[in-house]
């Protein structure tokens, strides 16, 4: 019986010692894996700043440069779902039920619940790895290039601490811009028409008024003419100058052609290498184009993970945050990819860097979330963009509901006077709610266009004050189709 039982005995020894080793080999790969990764991007991302600093002209050298870009943000959203299991999540099972929201929304798809399981975080590492040494292998011809590459204006140094005074991402799409804005035109006496098309709220605004900055676009051009395209008609060719221009026209509906064959007619009596940007969310004005259209989308949700991050942190460095980390992994994805959002929430998190205000402010999002899914039965990034209104009541902890009103730049608004309330002081539960229609000041941003957000909020117990705040967007909707 003893020799059973020391049998036994030492065959369940073994075996646990097997496992241990076993478990601890797996450790010592993976950290040896996060070491190689940590590396890689180091490399990648010194060259992606240098890039950022050059004109690059070489078509395949852009597409090249995204395809880095691209890679570069995969392995940091790796590195730290992998360093930073999500907390939140762990510790509160009511809290791990937001995935039933997230896999019901378009936006993006939650990378916790992929995060969870072992071996698929280990095939995600290995097929990071396996994507940036590819590109780590081939990028000695891009390096050579990109030292023939004229440089840029010198930005500072701590550019990356500021990232609300600079335009984030987008490096292909500027350097398209700049290069079409810059080359000869052909015909020589027709003006280069150039279409921006993307949805609501993505920056193409922004992106002309950085391009529009740009110290070779400025120093080309004689002047830049901004018109809206409701305007156009009213163009006469004595409007321009005979001087090399650049025209930028922002369509919120669209046009007949026979009055852009007018206006564009006018547009012919500009200088010789004049040019003209038309910007627009339909897809219908790109056939107004003389070159190919660029197409502006949400940012990938690693980039956009990456920014949340970034900005929420500022100089604070996450390693020493690991469950604020895990929080803003989440808020990232719940945010639906919306650039406001993003600015909104990472300038609270940036001024009170305090994990339980950053679990307070998630938890009131989750509950807001739900609360429209239940309501709408979609996520609110997706209500605003279409022009609708959501249901806010939860963000406030409201006792009476309270409705948003889509975004809209200040300088659009009615003149009649509301109340103002900032968004900060709003989620802080810091301010009385207005009894009456008030002004939520969502953001202000700190790059140009200078757009300062203001969505209307409908405390509308009175049915009939909640349509008549509703109808100007119902009319604006209308005439964006």
């Amino acid at each position: 019986m003893e020799a059973i039982v020391s049998a036994i005995s030492s065959d369940f020894v073994n075996r646990f010692i097997s496992f241990l080793m076993k478990k601890c080999g797996s450790q010592q790969n993976l950290e040896t894996k996060m070491e190689r990764l940590q590396n890689l991007l180091l490399k990648v991302h010194m060259i992606v700043e240098e890039a950022e600093g050059r004109y690059i002209t070489n078509s395949k050298m852009l597409l090249q440069f995204k395809k880095i870009v691209k890679a570069m943000y995969q392995g940091y959203h790796v590195m730290d779902i992998i360093k930073h299991r999500t907390l939140c999540g762990s510790r509160h099972e009511e809290e791990v039920s937001s995935s039933n929201i997230l896999s019901t929304t378009t936006c993006y798809v939650n990378p916790f619940r992929t995060s969870q399981n072992a071996a698929i975080r280990h095939d995600q590492l290995q097929n990071t790895l396996d994507s940036l040494e590819t590109i780590a292998s081939s990028i000695t011809e891009f390096v050579f290039l990109l030292g023939g590459c004229e440089r840029m204006s010198p930005k500072p140094y701590d550019t990356y601490l500021y990232f609300d005074n600079f335009m984030f991402g987008r490096q292909m799409e500027k350097q398209q811009v700049i290069n079409i804005l810059l080359q000869e035109n052909l015909p020589h006496f027709s003006p280069t028409v150039l279409p921006i098309i993307g949805p609501t709220r993505v920056g193409k605004r922004t992106l002309v008024a950085y391009v529009c900055n740009n110290e070779m676009v400025r120093s080309h051009f004689s002047s830049i003419l901004h018109l809206n395209g409701e305007n156009i008609r009213k163009m006469e060719c004595e409007s321009f100058s005979k001087k090399r221009d650049l025209v930028v026209v922002q369509f919120t509906a669209d046009t007949d052609d026979e009055n852009w064959k007018k206006f564009y007619a006018s547009c012919t009596h500009m200088g010789r290498g004049s040019k003209i940007i038309v910007v627009s969310r339909s897809e219908r004005i790109s056939r107004f184009g003389t070159v190919r259209p660029i197409h502006l989308n949400s940012l990938s949700h690693e980039e956009y993970s990456y920014l949340f991050k970034v900005l929420a942190f500022g100089s604070t460095n996450p390693e020493e945050h690991p469950q604020m980390v895990s929080i803003a992994n989440e808020l990232s994805v719940l945010l639906g990819g919306s650039f406001v959002a993003v600015n909104v929430f990472a300038d609270i998190f940036r001024k009170n860097q305090n994990v339980h205000l950053w679990l307070h402010v998630l938890k009131k999002y989750r509950k807001m979330i739900r609360k429209n899914f239940s309501e709408f039965k979609e996520h609110p990034k997706l209500l605003l963009d279409k022009e609708h209104h959501i249901d806010i009541t939860k963000l406030a902890s409201s006792s009476s509901p309270l409705h948003l009103m889509p975004p809209n730049c200040e300088d659009n608004q009615s003149k009649r006077s509301l109340t103002k309330v900032m968004f900060s002081d709003f989620i802080a539960n810091s301010v009385v709610i207005p009894k009456e229609n008030f002004e939520l000041v969502t953001w202000e941003s700190r790059i140009p266009p200078y757009r300062k957000f203001v969505n209307i909020v409908s405390n509308y117990d009175d049915e009939m004050n909640f349509h008549h705040t509703e109808v100007p967007h119902k009319k604006r909707q209308k005439l964006d189709k």
